[in-house]
Protein backbone atom coordinates (compact mmCIF):
# COMPACT_ATOMS: atom_id res chain seq x y z
CA UNK A 1 0.00 0.00 0.00
CA UNK A 2 1.36 3.40 -0.88
CA UNK A 3 1.69 5.91 1.94
CA UNK A 4 2.33 9.59 1.58
CA UNK A 5 4.54 11.07 4.24
CA UNK A 6 4.67 14.84 4.45
CA UNK A 7 7.44 17.10 5.68
CA UNK A 8 6.09 17.27 9.24
CA UNK A 9 5.79 13.47 9.47
CA UNK A 10 9.32 12.99 8.16
CA UNK A 11 10.56 15.51 10.74
CA UNK A 12 8.79 13.60 13.53
CA UNK A 13 10.27 10.29 12.31
CA UNK A 14 13.75 11.83 12.35
CA UNK A 15 13.11 13.24 15.84
CA UNK A 16 12.24 9.73 17.06
CA UNK A 17 15.41 8.32 15.49
CA UNK A 18 17.59 10.99 17.11
CA UNK A 19 16.05 10.72 20.58
CA UNK A 20 15.53 6.95 20.81
CA UNK A 21 17.87 5.35 18.22
CA UNK A 22 14.86 3.37 16.94
CA UNK A 23 13.44 3.29 13.43
CA UNK A 24 9.91 4.36 12.58
CA UNK A 25 8.49 3.10 9.30
CA UNK A 26 5.67 5.61 9.33
CA UNK A 27 4.17 8.39 11.36
CA UNK A 28 0.56 9.61 11.45
CA UNK A 29 -0.39 12.96 12.92
CA UNK A 30 -3.92 12.56 14.26
CA UNK A 31 -5.23 16.07 14.93
CA UNK A 32 -8.62 14.79 16.11
CA UNK A 33 -7.08 13.15 19.19
CA UNK A 34 -4.01 15.45 19.38
CA UNK A 35 -1.53 12.61 19.03
CA UNK A 36 1.27 11.24 16.90
CA UNK A 37 1.14 7.54 16.04
CA UNK A 38 4.45 5.91 15.12
CA UNK A 39 4.67 2.56 13.35
CA UNK A 40 7.97 1.18 14.59
CA UNK A 41 10.20 -1.36 12.83
CA UNK A 42 9.87 -4.98 14.01
CA UNK A 43 12.06 -5.46 17.08
CA UNK A 44 12.53 -1.74 17.84
CA UNK A 45 9.54 -1.33 20.16
CA UNK A 46 11.52 -1.65 23.43
CA UNK A 47 14.12 0.80 22.17
CA UNK A 48 11.42 3.26 21.09
CA UNK A 49 9.55 3.12 24.42
CA UNK A 50 12.67 3.25 26.57
CA UNK A 51 13.18 2.23 30.17
CA UNK A 52 9.88 2.75 32.05
CA UNK A 53 8.51 4.76 29.10
CA UNK A 54 11.20 7.41 29.37
CA UNK A 55 11.58 7.90 25.60
CA UNK A 56 7.84 8.33 25.07
CA UNK A 57 7.68 10.98 27.81
CA UNK A 58 10.66 12.79 26.28
CA UNK A 59 9.07 12.68 22.81
CA UNK A 60 5.78 14.03 24.21
CA UNK A 61 7.67 16.95 25.74
CA UNK A 62 9.55 17.71 22.52
CA UNK A 63 6.54 17.41 20.19
CA UNK A 64 3.87 18.70 22.58
CA UNK A 65 1.50 15.87 21.63
CA UNK A 66 0.55 12.47 22.98
CA UNK A 67 2.74 9.72 21.49
CA UNK A 68 1.49 6.24 20.59
CA UNK A 69 3.54 3.45 19.10
CA UNK A 70 2.57 0.32 17.19
CA UNK A 71 5.04 -2.37 16.17
CA UNK A 72 4.81 -3.24 12.49
CA UNK A 73 4.12 -6.83 11.39
CA UNK A 74 4.24 -8.42 7.94
CA UNK A 75 0.86 -10.15 8.31
CA UNK A 76 -2.34 -8.15 8.64
CA UNK A 77 -3.59 -10.32 11.53
CA UNK A 78 -0.42 -9.74 13.56
CA UNK A 79 -0.47 -6.03 12.77
CA UNK A 80 -4.08 -5.73 13.98
CA UNK A 81 -3.12 -7.59 17.17
CA UNK A 82 -0.30 -5.07 17.71
CA UNK A 83 -2.65 -2.12 17.14
CA UNK A 84 -5.16 -3.29 19.76
CA UNK A 85 -2.63 -4.63 22.27
CA UNK A 86 -3.17 -5.33 25.25
CA UNK A 87 -6.65 -6.49 24.16
CA UNK A 88 -6.47 -10.10 22.94
CA UNK A 89 -7.70 -10.77 19.41
CA UNK A 90 -9.62 -14.02 18.89
CA UNK A 91 -10.08 -13.78 15.13
CA UNK A 92 -10.23 -11.41 12.18
CA UNK A 93 -12.84 -12.05 9.53
CA UNK A 94 -13.19 -10.50 6.11
CA UNK A 95 -16.67 -9.34 5.22
CA UNK A 96 -18.43 -10.09 1.94
CA UNK A 97 -16.49 -7.31 0.29
CA UNK A 98 -12.77 -7.79 -0.28
CA UNK A 99 -11.73 -4.69 1.62
CA UNK A 100 -13.58 -4.85 4.96
CA UNK A 101 -12.72 -6.75 8.14
CA UNK A 102 -14.31 -7.34 11.54
CA UNK A 103 -12.16 -7.93 14.61
CA UNK A 104 -13.35 -10.35 17.28
CA UNK A 105 -11.92 -10.12 20.80
CA UNK A 106 -11.27 -13.09 23.06
CA UNK A 107 -12.50 -11.41 26.28
CA UNK A 108 -15.63 -9.31 26.57
CA UNK A 109 -13.83 -7.07 29.08
CA UNK A 110 -11.36 -6.05 26.35
CA UNK A 111 -14.00 -4.22 24.30
CA UNK A 112 -13.44 -1.00 26.25
CA UNK A 113 -9.69 -1.25 25.75
CA UNK A 114 -10.10 -1.89 22.01
CA UNK A 115 -12.48 1.05 21.57
CA UNK A 116 -10.48 3.48 23.71
CA UNK A 117 -11.56 6.79 25.17
CA UNK A 118 -13.82 8.51 22.66
CA UNK A 119 -13.08 5.78 20.10
CA UNK A 120 -9.39 6.69 19.80
CA UNK A 121 -8.12 3.09 19.52
CA UNK A 122 -10.69 2.12 16.90
CA UNK A 123 -9.76 5.22 14.94
CA UNK A 124 -6.07 4.30 15.20
CA UNK A 125 -6.95 0.84 13.87
CA UNK A 126 -8.91 2.31 10.96
CA UNK A 127 -6.15 4.71 9.99
CA UNK A 128 -3.30 2.19 10.16
CA UNK A 129 -5.16 -0.74 8.60
CA UNK A 130 -6.18 1.42 5.62
CA UNK A 131 -2.71 2.93 5.33
CA UNK A 132 -0.74 -0.33 5.44
CA UNK A 133 -3.05 -3.00 4.03
CA UNK A 134 -5.83 -1.11 2.22
CA UNK A 135 -8.59 -2.60 4.39
CA UNK A 136 -11.44 -0.88 6.21
CA UNK A 137 -12.02 -1.78 9.85
CA UNK A 138 -15.77 -2.21 10.30
CA UNK A 139 -16.52 -3.53 13.77
CA UNK A 140 -14.79 -4.73 16.90
CA UNK A 141 -16.87 -7.35 18.68
CA UNK A 142 -16.64 -10.04 21.33
CA UNK A 143 -16.03 -13.47 19.79
CA UNK A 144 -19.25 -14.80 21.38
CA UNK A 145 -21.44 -12.35 19.43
Amino acid sequence: MERNTGFKERRYIEELRILTKSTALDCVIDERFCRVIYVVKIGDMGLAIGKKGENIRRMQTVLGKKIEMVEYAESMDEFIANIFRPAEIDSIRKKNTDTQVDVFLRNKNDIGIAIGKGGCNIEKGRILLKRFFGFDLCEVLHAGE
